[in-house]
């Protein structure tokens, strides 16, 4: 190349430097800078034009990158999940235990600000209702002679349905 040549690779490299050049003119300084005969005061920009050379030759895409890719980014399949009544219900089962337990507070606040005068905590006003205390214990007798008994067959029963789990745990798995 002449000197004229050397002074448009001049203008190239100040263009290039301020992000000037098209893709044309970095091809002309490329190919330029890949030569073997070189002015000196143009030898420390050949690394740069050389370097790029090599990087572009030795990164070079697999013929599968395309596939890898979309294989990469392709959208995952979603799993239907399967509902049941419960858990659909769920949010609702737990709105109207929410309900009813602000009206029980409600409802015990009511009551016990507006003061209950009907409950009666005077135990001298109280009247008996048998004459007899022999009639008033007998009857007091079978009454917790009832709730005894009763206490005593669900004992019973809750004891012999343990049994039965005990015995047989493949029963006990699928209730």
């Amino acid at each position: 190349m002449k000197i004229i040549d050397y002074k448009y690779i001049e203008q190239l490299l100040e263009r290039y430097w301020q992000c000037e050049t098209s893709i044309q003119e970095e091809q002309i300084l490329r190919s330029f800078f890949s030569q073997e005969k070189i002015p000196a005061h143009l030898l420390p920009y050949k690394e740069v034009f050389v370097y790029q050379q090599m990087q572009q030759e030795e990164v070079k895409l697999g013929i599968d990158f395309d596939a890898k890719v979309l294989a990469a980014i392709e959208v995952p399949v979603v799993k239907a999940r399967r509902l049941t009544i419960t858990s659909r219900f769920m949010p609702l089962m737990k709105a109207a235990a929410m309900v009813a337990f602000v009206l029980t507070l409600g409802n015990v606040a009511q009551h016990s600000f507006l003061g209950g005068d009907d409950l009666d905590y005077n135990y001298e006003t109280y009247k008996d209702t048998y004459n007899d205390p022999e009639v008033a214990y007998e009857k007091i007798s079978s009454a917790l002679m009832k709730v005894s008994e009763g206490i005593h067959k669900s004992q019973s029963k809750l004891s012999s349905d343990s049994l039965l789990k005990v015995n047989n745990p493949k029963d006990s798995v699928t209730e």
